[in-house]
């Protein structure tokens, strides 16, 4: 059989690195940093800290090949490390593996010149920058980059390039965006009309009007204003129309890493829903007792499985160089619910003590909820799985190819 659900002796080992890295070195780092809530020279100092106490482990950089100085991991194995590390809410910064810096990784890794490479990829890589990808819009909705409205004009051998940007991940601090902007006024298809650009930060031009907050508080989701920025036609990444694949070609895989994460996070909220149901008493016996909490135990143990499996198998697609576009969609819209429903039963098994900030989980239900429409509204996703789920249909009377393809 071929099937199968282990993973080999060295990635045992690793998680097992991992979570004892996240234990030893992260959970303190983060819990200095709380006791010193706002204090910036302390954050710095912390993520330094973990980051080089991260290269000392080996686990620097996973998701990266060799020649960049990572550990060369397939998308399967990040899906271990991943969730491990995202247990933590440093844990993935600490590894060099966090959104939007993973996910810019990839794309320069696959679509950047050599000499894009080295002045951009090699310094993300070794920690020395940070950097955001421009793509959203305040004006348009965000699931459809065929609408973006920011412009970019050829001028000699510039481009110059206006327009509005919003909710632009770790803008505030980045060294450089992948900026998307239409180019193509009359492409023979609407997704050929993009193109991407590397926009070295600062520029005159690039004006970060403010970080917008949100229902969790302000995270460095910045709106842009781009007036009159000047681009070098050799910072084109990709080439000119290239913008949309690009695009997607990177929001696959990030999606994916994201879900990842949320695994770890929905895990530790079940955790915490169980250990409080072991503990409190009320009416006669202990929570974990009664039939309703079991329910929402059982449920999210469920959810939980489903969400592992949907991960791993579509980690395995891309790892295969399969088309894992469905399978990733319905991950994806999954995993995004199943974090935001296991989260709101452990506050409910909590109760007040949920609600309160007493414990992370107020907080964690608070981040969860933009789980569902970012890297692509639930709506859509759905609206594509059907698509994919009717043409199977139509081409072969079953929905098998759009249900995983798998050998059931």
């Amino acid at each position: 059989m071929a099937i199968d659900f282990s993973f080999p002796e060295e990635i045992q080992i690793l998680i097992k690195e991992v979570r004892e890295f996240c234990d030893k070195v992260v959970r303190p780092a983060e819990q200095r940093i709380d006791e010193n809530e706002g204090n910036r020279k302390i954050l710095v100092e912390q993520v330094i800290r973990m980051r080089k106490a991260a290269k000392e482990a080996g686990l620097w950089l996973p998701h990266m090949p060799e020649e960049f100085g990572g550990m060369g991991l397939g998308h399967v194995a990040m899906a271990a490390v991943s969730s491990e590390a995202g247990k933590t809410r440093f844990g993935p910064y600490a590894l060099n593996a966090q959104a939007p810096d993973e996910g810019n990784m990839h794309t320069l890794l696959h679509w950047a010149t050599p000499e894009q490479k080295e002045k951009y990829l090699r310094p993300l890589c070794d920690g020395l920058t940070r950097s955001c990808f421009a793509m959203t819009e305040p004006d348009v909705a965000g699931s459809d980059p065929t609408l973006i409205q920011t412009h970019a004009v050829r001028d000699g051998d510039d481009w110059v390039i206006n327009g509005r940007k919003w909710f632009i991940s770790g803008a505030n601090g980045a060294r450089f965006a992948i900026l998307i902007a239409h180019t193509e006024d009359d492409p023979e298809v609407p997704q050929a009309s993009n193109s991407a650009f590397i926009v070295d930060i600062p520029s005159e031009g690039w004006e970060i009007v403010r970080d917008i907050s949100t229902m969790s508080g302000s995270h460095n989701h910045c709106e842009i204003k781009i007036t009159d920025l000047r681009v070098s036609n050799a910072n084109i990444l990709g080439g000119p129309g290239q913008g949309h694949l690009l695009g997607q070609a990177r929001l696959g895989p990030a999606r994916l890493a994201h879900c990842m994460r949320w695994i770890g996070q929905a895990e530790n909220a079940l955790n915490m829903m169980i250990d409080r149901a072991m503990k409190r008493y009320a009416h006669g016996s202990l929570l974990a007792e009664k039939q309703g909490i079991q329910w929402m135990i059982a449920d999210s143990t469920m959810e939980l499985y489903q969400c592992k499996l949907m991960v791993l198998h579509a980690a395995y697609k891309i790892d295969r160089g399969e088309d894992f576009k469905s399978e990733v969609s319905m991950a994806k819209h999954f995993v995004a619910n199943s974090l935001n429903r296991i989260i709101d039963r452990a506050i409910q098994v909590h109760g007040a003590l949920g609600y309160s900030e007493d414990t992370p989980l107020a907080m964690m239900a608070k981040q969860a909820r933009w789980a569902r429409f970012a890297d692509g509204a639930d709506e859509v996703h759905q609206w594509r799985i059907a698509a994919r789920a009717i043409e199977a249909f139509s081409k072969t009377g079953g929905v098998s190819a759009a249900a995983g393809d798998l050998p059931l």
